[in-house]
């Protein structure tokens, strides 16, 4: 299945709740929460406040990425702020295994973030752990990136290991993801479409049909 998981870090923060109804009115499901802490990357974003205030007024699915060093320390109080997937950076947790085992515990679904740089082994011994894996097709830090394009052969082979494997994980990208990329990166196998400026620069509700209308076309190029 696919979904468009529209990151709030595009959005105008001034008219954040505002904006956050025009992408449920129309017809998303999730909503893109990013966490900087100013170390992992260099930007500081939201954090627990935010997170516990759109909770009270949306129902969307709150896909939360940790850009943190150490995201361990912090599983737990973003799942009681509404969190309902945490992902968390492998290049930024010490113990891997101990932490999607916490976020699992703490009634969450889990997900392992990988830059553009680190290479897919880093997944090897934790497949068993997580429901999706976040390829970042720019480097974490800033919006408004252009997608970086050797990222889609690293879709690609995701999507073949996830096959031989036979399990159902979901492959979610983020990065440079607009009109003109997203039908690649579906292509290659992703099924989570992060995007930023992609979704609230302009009309929203438009932007986001136009990405419903690529996920279709794709399903049924895969049906075929």
């Amino acid at each position: 299945m696919y979904q468009l998981s529209p990151s709030i870090l595009g959005a105008d923060f001034f008219r954040l709740g505002e904006q956050i109804a025009e992408v449920e009115k129309a017809g998303c499901e999730w909503l893109h929460i990013d966490v900087m802490d100013g170390m992992f990357v260099p930007s500081i974003s939201m954090g627990m406040p935010v997170i516990s205030s759109l909770r009270k007024k949306t129902d969307l699915f709150f896909d939360v990425h940790l850009m943190v060093e150490q995201p361990e320390r912090y599983v737990e109080e973003f799942i009681r702020c509404g969190a309902d997937m945490i992902t968390i950076h492998a290049e930024a947790c010490i113990h891997l295994d101990r932490t999607l085992n916490l976020i699992h515990e703490c009634g969450s679904r889990a997900g392992i973030a990988l830059n553009p740089a680190t290479s897919l082994t880093a997944l090897d011994f934790v497949m068993d752990k997580i429901d999706m894996v976040l390829l970042m097709t720019v480097n974490p830090g800033f919006g408004g990136q252009s997608y970086i394009e050797c990222c889609t052969s690293k879709i690609r082979k995701l999507k073949g290991i996830i096959d031989a494997l036979g399990k159902e994980i979901d492959i979610e990208v983020d990065g440079g993801i607009n009109e003109a990329t997203v039908e690649t990166v579906l292509k290659a196998g992703a099924n989570i479409i992060v995007a930023g400026s992609g979704v609230f620069q302009g009309n929203i509700a438009e932007n986001i049909h136009m990405f419903q209308k690529k996920f279709s076309e794709c399903s049924v190029l895969t049906e075929e």
